[in-house]
Order: structure tokens, then C-alpha cells, then sequence
């Protein structure tokens, strides 16, 4: 059970680099009925927000991207106070124009995944809308963040999430390219869907990491590469995230609330 010093109103799912400098960092386990989250969260103060980071592959990096505890994770920021979530990730290009170290703002969603737990809703009819499938006061906030900071963001784009782990052949990349799709991720799915059946506001900030395999005859995604690119932008991804938490706004008036209306729930949400 968690008291009022354990509560906080917004989280970031991501990495541990994004919080081990913060000074006022604690731990606090919690414990789901989904089971347990992928690591204890950890609450900070980040300019006057109480702010929950949590790992979202553990922080050893245990938890591959089909075996991660996404109803757990989403459900433990819910029930402390969480109510808008930053959801930092590597993505593969799948657009030339797109080099690894830009940062993208996605505005939409294709999922490719399968056999993952998708929903909370397993009984009853409730269908959340999803049309849009990430918060715009979030998106405008993080949008705004980077332009007061200099750092130049790709505004809008499809993600399109696929099972892993593996990375995907060069016809698969080709083909998701030829989509129009912008990039492409192991993790956004269903992270997103989750959030939204808990009326939460989602919001991704992607990392280009790589070029996916099929954008020309040299690419090829590897492990080592993706993870080099990604530790070299981290103290940016960082700073980013800090000053997007004050950003966010105070209360909540985007369509996220509204993602329950006309929906009897089958059973209560945490407060």
C-alpha cells in the first residue's frame, strides 16, 4: 500500500539514465494484480513535479521487448497518481531522411506485434477509442520543450511496432517503408493501448538509433550499434525530459479524459 509520499503525477517510462542524477530519487515497490512491474519505481521531484521513472526493460535490461509486464507497469503508475505519461524509445528509420540521433514526435501507430497481452479488459464490452493514438497536450508540451531548448524534432510520423526480438528482414523493412510508415520500434505496443484503456495520457519521444535494414544495400541493424547510439544521446534525452515535465500541463483538458465516456467499466480503476 502506498501512502501520499509515494504518490506522483506523471510518469517516465524509460531507461535509468533518466533519473540516476537526480538527487531526491527513492525507490517504491509496487505490486499489481497483473503481477509485478518491470522494476520498483522511482519518485523524484523534477521542478515542483513529483515525477515516477520506471525502467521499462528493468534496469539490468532483463526484460526483452515480448516478455515485458505492460499491464503491470501501466497499471502501478496508475495507481499511484499518475495521469500523463513521457514514453522515451529507439526506433529503427525507415526514411532516409530520418539519420540515427534525430528525435521524433509520433503521431500515429501501426500494431505489428503478437500474442502479447493487449488489454485489461478481458471480460464485458468496452472499447476504447484509438483513432489518435497519443495525447496531444503532450505532444504540444514536448514540442515545445524541444524548441526552447534548440533541439530539432520531426513533428509527426507512424511508428509501426513488431514482435522482436529479432530485428526484421530487409523485404519486411522495404515493405514497411513502402506503407508510408516513419520508423520502427519493439516496444510502443501495447504500452499505448494500455495507457489509453486507463483513460491515461501517452506520450512517445522516439531516438533514431539506425537506418532498418532495408533502406539501402549497407544497412543492417545491430544490437551493439543501437545501444551505442542510444547511450550517446542520453544526457540530451535527459535534459529534454526535465524540462518537458513542467511543460505538461497542470490539468488535464485533452481528449484522454474522455476515453471512458459511454463505457461501463467492469471493474473500478485505481485512484
Amino acid at each position: 500500500m502506498t501512502t501520499n509520499h509515494d504518490r506522483a503525477e506523471i510518469g517516465v517510462i524509460g531507461g535509468s539514465g533518466l533519473y540516476e542524477l537526480l538527487p531526491d530519487a527513492r525507490e517504491v515497490a509496487v505490486s499489481t494484480p497483473y503481477g509485478e512491474p518491470s522494476d520498483p519505481l522511482v519518485l523524484a521531484d523534477v521542478d515542483g513535479r513529483r515525477v515516477a521513472f520506471l525502467p521499462r526493460h528493468g534496469r539490468d535490461h532483463r526484460h526483452p521487448p515480448h516478455r515485458i509486464n505492460y499491464r503491470a507497469n501501466l497499471w502501478a503508475l496508475r495507481s499511484i497518481g499518475v495521469r500523463q505519461v513521457l514514453a522515451p524509445c529507439a526506433v529503427g528509420s525507415l526514411r532516409n531522411d530520418l539519420r540515427p540521433g534525430t528525435f521524433v514526435l509520433p503521431d500515429q501507430l501501426v500494431d505489428r506485434t503478437d500474442g502479447r497481452v493487449g488489454t485489461f479488459f478481458d471480460v464485458g464490452a468496452v472499447h476504447v477509442p484509438f483513432a489518435d493514438p497519443y495525447c496531444p497536450a503532450g505532444r504540444t508540451a514536448l514540442r515545445a520543450t524541444c524548441g526552447d531548448l534548440g533541439l530539432a524534432v520531426v513533428d509527426g510520423g507512424t511508428m509501426v511496432v513488431v514482435q522482436g526480438p529479432r530485428f526484421s528482414t530487409r523485404a519486411e523493412s522495404q515493405w514497411y517503408g513502402r506503407q508510408g510508415w516513419s520508423m520502427i520500434n519493439m516496444t510502443g505496443q501495447p504500452e499505448a493501448t494500455l495507457a489509453r484503456e486507463l483513460a491515461l495520457c501517452y506520450t512517445p519521444i522516439a531516438l533514431v538509433t539506425d537506418l532498418d535494414a532495408g533502406i539501402d544495400a549497407r544497412s543492417a541493424v545491430s544490437q551493439d550499434h543501437v545501444f551505442a547510439v542510444f547511450a550517446s544521446n542520453v544526457k540530451v534525452l535527459r535534459t529534454l525530459l526535465v524540462a518537458a515535465v513542467p511543460a505538461l500541463p497542470a490539468r488535464r483538458r485533452c481528449p484522454c479524459i474522455h476515453a471512458h465516456d459511454g463505457i461501463t467499466l467492469p471493474f473500478a480503476l485505481p485512484e
